[in-house]
């Protein structure tokens, strides 16, 4: 039920028109395959699934999408010029994936079923030791990558463009009194 659910959300996020329409059919896909980790017991995935991409990146991608206020009509002008090719491309996929995810390849003859674990099983402790045992190195360098990835984005973000005004807040906070007010002594006028 949750598979079936899963790819009517995943078919709905391609095919609603309103975008925040289907950004919220993308948050169930994402319920419902955290629904999946549960039932294959990887309870870590599952809750790190709902707490990073529906918790935080779909309301970001939510709030993006509010507040561009597109206008999609603009966008689908050439639909059915596409379209041809757009259907082309999707059986392929179908007839791909029909074929490696066939009942030859993932039929119970061909996969055993896991076996269950115990009470006192814990899939972060197993996940973790994986991660930082076999695939230490490929983990290390993924995370050297990131590291540059946000140094550069801070980098260009940083950097000073002479067509941007830019505050000092050094020079803000440095500021007295009498750099900025200056007290004028006037005659008071008689109203009669």
């Amino acid at each position: 039920m949750l598979a079936a659910i899963l790819v009517f959300a995943a078919g709905r996020v391609i095919t609603v028109r309103n975008p925040v329409h289907a950004a919220l059919h993308l948050v169930l896909a994402f319920f419902t395959s955290a629904g999946l980790w549960l039932l294959l017991e990887a309870e870590f995935l599952a809750i790190a699934l709902v707490l990073v991409y529906v918790g935080a990146v779909m309301v970001l991608f939510l709030f993006v999408v509010m507040m561009l206020d597109i206008n999609v009509t603009p966008l689908r002008e050439g639909f059915i010029r596409y379209l041809p090719v757009g259907l082309t491309v999707a059986l392929l996929i179908v007839l791909e994936m029909s074929l490696v995810v066939g009942a030859k390849n993932f039929g119970p003859q061909a996969v055993a079923i896991p076996a269950r674990h115990a009470a006192d099983y814990s899939n972060t402790r197993e996940l973790g030791g994986v991660l930082y045992t076999d695939y230490v190195y490929p983990f290390e360098i993924a995370a050297v990558i990131l590291l540059v990835a946000i140094i550069a984005a801070i980098a260009l973000t940083m950097r000073r463009r002479p067509e941007t005004k830019y505050q000092n807040p050094g020079l803000q906070v440095a500021v007295k009194r009498a750099d900025r007010v200056r007290l004028v002594k006037m005659r008071s006028e008689d109203r009669q």
